[in-house]
This record gives C-alpha cells, sequence and structure tokens, in this order.
C-alpha cells in the first residue's frame, strides 16, 4: 500500500495561503479520482480541493478554520498501488506539485517582506474589536510586527477582491504613516487650548449603532462568510465613490429577433445557448474603446488608465450570495467566444469552481438585473472601478416608430439601461454618453449578422 501526500493546490499567482473551510471527506472514507476532499476559501474565492488518486482518506493535517500555505501537505491518502512504479509516479506528481505551487509566491515575498519567516511565527494581531473584517495571517503579522491595532487596520482602504487589505495595502500604509504620524505626535504640545482640540476628536468618533429590537417570533441569521464580504465591499464602496447614475432607454428590437432566429442553429453548432450577455458585454467593450476614460480606476489623486478591457459579470450563486467572474481582453474575442466565456464563467461560479485569478482585475461590470424581472436598477460600482452596467429586462412596449414617410406607432421590444459611476472622475457627460454609446450598439443591431 501507498500513502499520497495531497497538497494545497497553487491557485493562482498572487494566491499564498488558503483558509480550511470543510472537509467533505473522513479518515477512512473511501475516495475516488477527482472527488472533492475539502472545501477552502482564499482572498479572492471559494474552491474545493479535488483528489488526483483514488485511496482511502487516512489523516487530515489540518482542522476547519486553520489556514494553510501554498504547497503544504493537507491530508495523507493511501492507495492501492500495485508496484514501485505506481508509487514512483504519485511521487513525482507530489513533488512537480511542490516546485510549481511554491516558486512563485516564496520569491515574490521574500523579495518585499526581509525576514518573513521571522514573521509568519509570530502570534496574529488579536481580533479585539468588534469588526468582522477578515485579514490573511500574513496581513496579521505584518500589523503585530509594526504594532497596528485591528482598530488601525480597520481604517486601511483594501485593494484586493471584495475590498480586503493586501500585503502591498498595508506596506504602503505602514510608509505614509511612519511619515505622517510621528509629527503630530510632535506637535502636540504646540496645539490649541484643550477646548479646541476637543471638538475634532468627537469628529473622529465612531457613530453609534442603532439597537435592533428583536422580539420573540424573529429568527436571527448569520451572515456567511460570502455575505459578509460583500455587505462590507458594499459599504466600502458607497463611502469611497459618489455614485451618479444616468438612464437610457434602448430599442432592442432587432437584437432581439436575430437572437430568435439564430438561437437553435447555434446551440446545434455550438453546444451551447446563446443568451443577451454577450452581446451587452460586447456593446460595452466596443463603447469603452470609444470612450477609454471609463475604462480607470483611482488611486488618491491620480487617475489610472487601464490598457486592457476585462469585463466582470455579477452572477448569482444558488446560495443567494453573487461572484463577479470576469472575462479578460473582452474586446479581443468574438461573440462566440465571449458566448463560450460566458457559459463557462457562470456554469462554474454556480458550483463553486472558480479559480482565484478569474475574478480579479476586472475593470468594468455589468449586472443583468432584468434576470429578475426588474426594468432598471441602481448598482453599486464595484471598487476599484468607477462603473457599472446595470441592464435591465426587455419588455414589448408601444413605441413611436420614425420612418422616412413619417411618424408611426408599433409594438417594439424596449429596455433600460442604467450606469452608475463614480463622480470624483467621471461626468454626467462622459458617463451619459457612455450608457448612450452602448444603447447605440444594441439599437443598430445587424439582423442579417452571421456568427
Amino acid at each position: 500500500m501507498a500513502q499520497y501526500e495531497l497538497l494545497l493546490p497553487k491557485m493562482g499567482e498572487s494566491v499564498t495561503e488558503a483558509t480550511i473551510i470543510k472537509w467533505t471527506k473522513n479518515p477512512g472514507d473511501v475516495i475516488r479520482e477527482d472527488d472533492s476532499v475539502l472545501e477552502i476559501a482564499t482572498d479572492k474565492v471559494d474552491s474545493e480541493v479535488p483528489s488526483p488518486v483514488s485511496g482511502k482518506l487516512v489523516k487530515q493535517l489540518f482542522a476547519e478554520n486553520d489556514v494553510a500555505q501554498v504547497g503544504d501537505v493537507i491530508a495523507i491518502i493511501e492507495t492501492a498501488g500495485q508496484g514501485g512504479s505506481e508509487q514512483e509516479e504519485v511521487a513525482v506528481k507530489a513533488e512537480k506539485a511542490v516546485e510549481e505551487a511554491q516558486a512563485v509566491p516564496q520569491a515574490s515575498i521574500a523579495q518585499d517582506i526581509p525576514g518573513l519567516s521571522q514573521l509568519e511565527k509570530e502570534t496574529p494581531v488579536e481580533n479585539t474589536s468588534e469588526s468582522q473584517r477578515f485579514y490573511s495571517p500574513l496581513v496579521r503579522s505584518i500589523a503585530a510586527e509594526e504594532n497596528i491595532a485591528i482598530s488601525e487596520l480597520d481604517k486601511i482602504q483594501g485593494t484586493g477582491t471584495e475590498g480586503r487589505v493586501t500585503k502591498q495595502d498595508i506596506l504602503e500604509y505602514l510608509k505614509t504613516r511612519s511619515g505622517s504620524v510621528a509629527p503630530q505626535q510632535q506637535e502636540e504640545p504646540k496645539q490649541a487650548p484643550k477646548a479646541q482640540v476637543q471638538q475634532p476628536s468627537a469628529q473622529r468618533s465612531e457613530p453609534v449603532k442603532p439597537v435592533t429590537s428583536v422580539s420573540g417570533g424573529d429568527e436571527i441569521i448569520e451572515m456567511d462568510r460570502m455575505r459578509k464580504l460583500i455587505a462590507e465591499h458594499m459599504v466600502n464602496s458607497k463611502q469611497t465613490s459618489p455614485h451618479v447614475t444616468s438612464f437610457v432607454e434602448a430599442d432592442v428590437t432587432n437584437m432581439v429577433k436575430w437572437r430568435e432566429r439564430v438561437k437553435n442553429s447555434f446551440e446545434k453548432r455550438e453546444g451551447g445557448k446563446i443568451t443577451f450577455t454577450p452581446i451587452f458585454i460586447e456593446a460595452v467593450a466596443k463603447a469603452i474603446k470609444d470612450l477609454p476614460m471609463i475604462n480607470v480606476s483611482v488611486n488618491g489623486t491620480q487617475i489610472i488608465k487601464k490598457r486592457d478591457i476585462n469585463i466582470g459579470m455579477a452572477t448569482a450563486l444558488p446560495s443567494g450570495n453573487l461572484i463577479v467572474p470576469v472575462i479578460k481582453s473582452a474586446d479581443q474575442l468574438n461573440l462566440v467566444g465571449l458566448t463560450k466565456a460566458v457559459n463557462d464563467l457562470a456554469n462554474r461560479a454556480r458550483n463553486n469552481k472558480l479559480q482565484p485569478d478569474e475574478v480579479k482585475d476586472g475593470t468594468f461590470t455589468i449586472t443583468n438585473v432584468g434576470s429578475f424581472g426588474n426594468v432598471m436598477g441602481t448598482p453599486i460600482i464595484n471598487q476599484p472601478q468607477v462603473a457599472i452596467l446595470a441592464v435591465g429586462a426587455i419588455k414589448k412596449k408601444p413605441a413611436v416608430i420614425e420612418t422616412e414617410f413619417g411618424d408611426m406607432i408599433g409594438i417594439r421590444h424596449m429596455m433600460f439601461l442604467s450606469l452608475s459611476y463614480d463622480h470624483r472622475v467621471v461626468d454626467g457627460a462622459l458617463g451619459g454618453s457612455f450608457v448612450r454609446k452602448v444603447a447605440d450598439y444594441l439599437e443598430s443591431w445587424d439582423f442579417n449578422r452571421e456568427i
């Protein structure tokens, strides 16, 4: 009998650790190849770890809620080896996986953080505040070394997925902290009298939380991990960006009739359905190329103009939560490519199969509120982006049709598009022009287009 060491797999270049959420197999359970052994969570996405071999789970080396590093042995699986060749093959696979998992993270981290091995062994910062914000052990270790309390960590604006504080965020904060905190402490004796000093102190105090009344018949439901992250991300976005929303109504009759004409032949030929989502993404990508200043992010007083057009699509999960997988370089894909990418990402999102790199680096987001029967919405910007487009339900409505022989009333397929944008850097002219440009591309759809 041979033993196989199950490793925490590599989950993207920027991911070095994961939290064990749940073991789906227990010691003694029989495991088939590709069976899910455990569920893990990173700063970016939750996923499952499958077994590359068949056998019996002998030992779990990490408990639930423990944090493991990429390349760590997390479980031992006993395999029914029938000779040295199979054992050697298993050993080679394990060694190769460790090398791949450890190559990038160790090299990159060691360059940025001297003495990392000592930091990782230190006790993490205790969460003595009421904050529910998640911090990775690496961030906590750096905070402990620099004497940063949880209350101070809570004030750092994160640039990671769901607004989390990354290693780079805390290192950048330390630069400004070392340059600003000390001078303030030195100048305290020279400040105004006590009566004048108390006023700014009162302004910095935390707002009083409203008291929630709970009756005997109420049910208290604790937020799951993903809902807590979503809640934090939404609050952070509203606090960061002054939101403005512009609306446009579009006549998409030609687009709807075209899809009805091609959907059956497309599904037979490509093996998948064509929905309206890839059509919306194509129109957005074209509009971004026309108005590239909508494809930016903000860093203090700097506007970062993005080279790539990476479109995120908000996807509802069976749990009721939301995730935003990203189609990278969407402007480089044709409609067939976009359709396949949309279907693949949506299916794997619903089955919790997304990789961490597939939910990062988005530059613009689309959310389809029409799928719930809503005609319009005012979505919250997905930070650090500066705009998000909501597409409403397509409804048949009487509308005025302009012809060379005069105006007439007809039944048309109409829909609302709404764009929420960050008014710090996107003015009404740009925001309104952009959503109008998207509508123009949809309205001018060629009914005779071949795909």
